[in-house]
């Protein structure tokens, strides 16, 4: 009987080669599952979402003997405007971030539906601070309990 037997050699260097590659392919499609999954906060913050009775609301924040009234405006599910209102010269004069931190801070909330994760702008972190306090204010009146 003849048979042809076959002989194959291989090397260590060949074998620990293809094992890392391997290793490497597992690692890079473990990665893609973990990176492109759905988020638990996203799915979390749709089911969280917060409904409002629609409305113009205002909350009134006091500066130094000036009253100034944040307003804001909300559909069922959405914050439709935030402005400030009643700022008179007497507060521009005193308060000069007052405007451009209002325009900053309303552009980002309308934008967000948030009042989480805000960008304060450079200077006005205090003034910025008050009107979003003012903000929250004035939407746990048009909160939906």
């Amino acid at each position: 009987m003849s048979s042809k037997t076959k002989i194959v050699v291989l090397r260590m260097k060949e074998i620990i080669y293809t094992a890392i590659f391997i290793g490497l392919g597992i690692l890079l499609i473990t990665l893609f599952f973990i990176m492109f999954r759905p988020k638990k906060e996203a799915a979390a913050a749709a089911a969280d979402s917060v409904s409002y009775i629609p409305g113009v609301y205002s909350a009134c924040l006091v500066l130094g003997s000036q009253n100034v009234n944040v307003e804001v405006a909300v559909d069922a599910d959405y914050i439709r405007a935030v402005s400030v209102t009643s700022l008179s010269d007497a507060v521009e004069t005193m308060y000069p971030l007052m405007a451009p931190a209002a325009a900053s801070l309303a552009d980002q909330i309308v934008a967000a539906q948030s009042l989480e994760n805000l960008s304060y702008p450079e200077g006005s972190l205090y003034t910025s601070q008050a009107l979003v306090n003012a903000v929250k204010r004035a939407l746990d009146k048009a909160a939906a309990d």
